[in-house]
């Protein structure tokens, strides 16, 4: 029988190195998160069918389409307000860009309530969570 081979020192410290270097891969990235909750003013109850879709986007260049950079779509299982939560890639925030959060609630392939404000986001850790955004009747 030979004795256990002693780890040598140097290789350890590769091995921590390369453990810690991993840490930047994108399998192993940071996400963040945004969370918030949907109102709106009517007093009517939703449909049991009713769902919310939540959408994070990058909304920097007027001449062209947003860029989604997250979205929530689920069912609404209470009435207002109706939380929900984006999770993003920090990496996929640009300095300088615009952000904004929009929501709609459709029922059976119908759109009940959209928002038609801009609601602007700095994703920087200082916007307010819960993030209130109101909807309004869809016309």
């Amino acid at each position: 029988m030979h004795p256990p081979a002693l780890v040598n020192p140097m290789h350890k410290i590769l091995l921590m190195a390369a453990v810690l270097a991993l840490g930047g891969c994108s399998t192993f990235s940071h996400k963040a998160s945004l969370e918030g909750e949907v109102v709106y003013l009517q007093r009517i109850a939703l449909p049991p069918s009713a769902h919310l879709n939540v959408k994070l986007q990058d909304v920097s260049l007027a001449d062209a389409p947003a860029i989604a950079l997250a979205e929530y779509d689920g069912p609404i299982t209470g009435q207002v307000p109706i939380p929900w939560r984006l999770v993003y890639h920090p990496k996929d925030v640009k300095p300088g860009h615009r952000y904004s959060v929009s929501a709609r609630i459709e029922a059976g392939g119908h759109l009940l309530f959209v928002t038609t404000a801009h609601h602007d986001v700095q994703l920087n850790g200082q916007d307010p969570q819960p993030l209130r955004i109101r909807v309004d009747p869809a016309q």
